[in-house]
């Protein structure tokens, strides 16, 4: 029996469970303020990390190997290559890096212990100081976010079912009947309703909701290397840590994108989304921290500027899957590492829309019972 569903949002999850609902056969039609997919979309970037290795965290790690074959059968349903498979590179203490070696292997993983004087003769581009050794990823990589948004939107486009609103802003969301009304007063109707809008979902959900959400605004630098060092960069993979007390992380230029470099000290909490401009501090507060870390890295290198935000649920710091009631949900944060596990969830999130058991997918925050927005510990939030 066909369910139609309707899906708010023009981000990496809103557009993955369109997918899944219409692999499965079901109506759905798809709505965004803006463009679809949405260039303002917290997943809307030239590329994004992929690894399995999430240390003295099996659960975790056995997820992101799930994560890494769905995103490898994505590429033959789209016929479109956007998962560059260069590695991962973790940064961590020697003991710490056999442990974290041995529980990949154990997760079925494919990886190699890195020593300091390893690390040092393979990336001498890089200074990773103390002593410190690295885990090596096969199976990881980077995924190329924006190739990925616009191959789910060219593949849907030719699908039965399937309808693309854009530049309609949602003004409210009835999960017990299946509507959604839109900014110009028409009202969409369907069995089944997700929410999946990023750091926007605080101006779509209830304050029993939107008050136990985190706003957070991040700084990225994009670079072009010089062309001395092209030739290392080309056999450098993401790099999700770099092991210095700032938290630094970067993606290497693959597929014509830019080098980018963040790192944990230029995440800030904030109260709304305003522009996307990098202010000046914070661009050379990571121009310092970077420098310390890539030879010869300095302003001259960096390209552009921007930030991005994403929302987090405060209590875990992580992602929030709410039930609006009937059948409608919101997956109202995404604790800033949603990307890599989005196929997961983007299934997990088909199933209940559907009327079906979610799959399980080794994430807690889908995993388990959603946050029910009309249950009575919410009351007086």
């Amino acid at each position: 029996m066909s369910t139609s569903v309707t899906v708010v949002g023009g981000g990496v999850i809103a557009l993955l469970t369109a997918v899944e609902c219409v692999l499965d056969g079901h109506k759905v039609t798809v709505v965004d303020q803006g463009p679809i997919p949405h260039s303002r979309a917290t997943s809307f970037d030239q590329h994004r990390i992929l690894r399995a290795l999430h240390p003295a965290d099996p659960r975790t790690t056995a997820a992101a190997l799930r994560a890494h074959h769905r995103w490898v059968e994505l590429e033959e349903l789209f016929l479109t290559r956007f998962y560059e498979q260069v590695g991962s590179l973790t940064v961590l203490p020697p003991a710490a890096a056999t442990d974290a070696a041995a529980m990949l292997a154990d997760a079925g993983g494919h990886a190699r212990e890195l020593t300091a004087a390893g690390l040092a003769d393979r990336y001498p581009h890089l200074h990773v100081g103390g002593g410190l050794g690295a885990v090596l990823e096969d199976e990881a990589g980077v995924l190329l976010a924006e190739r990925v948004l616009a191959a789910c939107v060219g593949w849907l486009k030719w699908q039965r079912g399937i309808e693309l609103i854009e530049h309609r802003a949602v003004t409210a969301v009835d999960g017990e009947s299946g509507s959604v009304r839109l900014v110009d007063g028409r009202v969409l109707r369907s069995d089944a309703v997700l929410v999946a809008v990023g750091p926007w979902s605080r101006d779509l959900l209830p304050p029993s909701i939107s008050e136990r959400l985190t706003l957070y605004r991040q700084s990225l630098l994009y670079c072009r290397v010089p062309r001395q060092q092209s030739q290392a960069w080309a056999a450098t993979p993401a790099i999700p840590a770099l092991g210095t007390a700032g938290g630094a992380w970067l993606i290497p230029p693959v597929a014509g994108t830019a080098l980018k470099l963040t790192s944990a000290t230029a995440c800030r909490e904030v109260d709304g989304i305003t522009d996307h401009a990098t202010d000046p501090y914070w661009q050379r507060k990571l121009e310092k921290e970077f420098g310390d870390i890539l030879p010869g890295f300095g302003p001259a290198w960096v390209t552009a500027a921007k930030d991005a935000y994403y929302s987090s649920f405060t209590e875990t710091g992580g992602p929030l899957l709410v039930a609006l009631g009937g059948a409608g949900f919101a997956y109202a944060a995404c604790g800033g590492t949603s990307f890599k596990f989005a196929p997961l969830i983007a299934r997990s999130l088909a199933d209940r829309l559907i009327g079906r058991s979610p799959s399980l997918i080794g994430l807690g925050a889908l995993d388990g019972p959603p946050l029910d927005v009309h249950a009575p510990q919410l009351a007086g939030l």
